[in-house]
């Protein structure tokens, strides 16, 4: 088998337009693992919100590995293992809060299986709730409620209003953290240098495999490091325009199982 890891962001990609794994994915990638394949899930979610895709991937029975919050964390999903972990400085916590509340957005952590914020109704919030299948935490002060380490803040709101901030924080934070949107309408705020592409460096070391072993998929701007770093970068049709030019391969749709027709192209054919 020339490519031993298959490295595959969720929304857009692994699952279809109702955020599902469809019947033949699912079989395919069950195949490909009995096979020595190895898998990844490299998601800007944090882990609670990855980890049924990856139960359900059996990827516990198979040996594979979670990479959540963009890289932040990685996880053996087999020993339940952590591999690598960076955290936000809890210094740059407030001038995010004010961020977010001067413009009038939510702004979002993650504490185990709960989404922690100070408006569990805001449409957004309820969105990265239910994309993530973890229950909502409302707290009244959100900097007061953090006493524990934070992975990544997410900004959430109106698109349009939400690049004028992103170009914004971005100037002011560029040199101490990570600022940019994995949806028109979630602002991610993550620790300075992680990306997908840092964080598989640090995994391929750590089991003894190579990037030209590996095959990446993705379709979002967050995907583009991954895709270009992977011995094989595969866009998803559905892909950014930047994304697809800067893949080897174009597969089909998320909705036309364009993950199975990688693993049967490349890995099983």
């Amino acid at each position: 088998m020339k490519y031993k890891i298959l490295v595959l962001d969720l929304d857009g990609t692994l699952t279809n337009s109702q955020k599902e794994i469809t019947e033949h994915t699912y079989k395919t990638l069950i195949e490909a693992q009995k096979k020595g394949l190895k898998i990844v899930l490299a998601s800007g979610r944090p882990t609670y919100g990855v980890a049924p895709l990856a139960n359900k991937l059996q990827l516990d029975k198979f040996g594979g590995y979670i990479l959540s919050y963009n890289g932040g964390e990685i996880i053996d999903w087999k020993t339940g293992k952590l591999m690598y972990k960076n955290l936000l400085d809890p210094e740059m916590l407030p001038y995010l809060y004010r961020c977010a509340k001067e413009n009038d957005f939510a702004i979002v952590t993650y504490e185990n299986e709960y989404v922690i914020t100070e408006r569990p109704d805001d449409e957004y919030v309820l969105k990265e709730a239910i994309l993530n299948v973890m229950p909502i935490k409302k707290v009244d002060n959100f900097l007061e409620a953090i006493k524990f380490p934070v992975a990544k803040c997410l900004i959430v709101g109106e698109a349009t209003r939400l690049a004028e901030l992103e170009k914004k924080m971005y100037n002011h934070l560029k040199d101490k953290m990570g600022v940019f949107r994995s949806e028109p309408y979630f602002l991610e705020l993550v620790p300075k240098g992680i990306d997908k592409a840092q964080s598989l460096a640090v995994l391929l070391k750590e089991i003894h495999m190579t990037k030209e072993e590996m095959i990446a998929v993705g379709d979002g701007f967050n995907d583009l490091s991954m895709i270009k770093y992977a011995g094989l970068g595969v866009a998803m049709q559905n892909a950014q325009p930047v994304v697809k030019e800067n893949a080897d391969f174009i597969t089909l749709t998320n909705d036309e199982d364009g993950v199975a027709y990688v693993v049967e192209k490349f890995i099983l054919s």
